[in-house]
């Protein structure tokens, strides 16, 4: 099979799944491509309430095909910052489910997605400087949010790895899992993103992400919503909510 994104759509999940076994799920320059418009249509659709990112077999995913960094180094370097911008774009929950290696690309889309998932024996790597490549400056933000300076620049600096009782003690990853229950937690934890308001997870979403002009949007939307009278509702009636609000697709 050639190295590509496979996706499927389950129970309000879409997952997505990088696809390149023989080179340890490495994006190459068409498969950094096709991931935007991917996103666009998933996030489109009225199905999906929540997006898994994860790996092909035992990796999630080694880095950027280094064959495309040697003959375009720019423009492989822009697919791939392309790619993670919309990733970080996604208007709904996204998760990287992570085992095996997650290392230079692997990690700037893992650190793009809202939370990190991964599996005990898991491997992390920021290794531009292996290669003398100029990180960009969004997804060095990102590292530093997530893992604050000093960690973030002894990953870029050194382009060590680290284990996966490091990456979760970081801040990196937000949970770590036993070998053999990566997959069942995220079906469990997804379960759990799709029953909550999508009004509540998207107005969160663009806060935590730095967007403080949309108070006057989010209130609007909430006062037309019908979640929280349904949300009070179920709770006194000690039910599950069924709330209505969904994105947009122009959001």
């Amino acid at each position: 099979m050639e190295p590509q994104l496979l996706h499927s759509v389950t129970d309000s999940v879409a997952t997505v799944v990088i696809h390149h076994p023989e080179k340890r799920n490495a994006m190459t320059s068409a498969m950094w491509a096709a991931l935007p418009p991917l996103l666009d249509t998933l996030a489109a659709d009225p199905r999906v309430r929540a997006l898994v990112l994860t790996g092909a077999g035992g990796t999630f995913c080694a880095g950027a095909d280094i064959g495309a960094l040697k003959d375009t180094p720019d423009e492989a370097q822009g697919l791939a910052k392309l790619a993670e911008d919309a990733l970080g774009d996604f208007p709904k929950p996204t998760l990287a489910a992570v085992r095996g290696h997650c290392v230079g690309g692997g990690t700037q889309l893992a650190a793009a997605c809202d939370l990190r998932f991964a599996e005990e024996g898991a491997l992390f790597g920021v290794t531009p400087a292996k290669l003398g490549i100029v990180y960009p400056a969004s997804s060095t933000r990102r590292l530093v949010a997530l893992m604050g300076p000093s960690t973030a620049k002894y990953l870029l600096f050194s382009g060590e790895l680290i284990d996966s009782a490091r990456a979760l003690r970081t801040g990196l990853v937000d949970e770590l899992l036993p070998v053999g229950e990566l997959d069942k937690r995220v079906a469990e934890f997804t379960r759990i993103l799709v029953s909550r308001s999508q009004l509540t997870q998207a107005s969160a979403k663009e806060f935590a992400n730095g967007r403080p002009d949309r108070d006057a949007h989010w209130t609007e939307q909430a006062r037309g919503s019908g979640d929280l009278a349904e949300g009070v509702a179920a709770f006194l009636e000690r039910r599950r909510p069924h709330f209505t609000w969904s994105v947009p697709t122009s959001e």
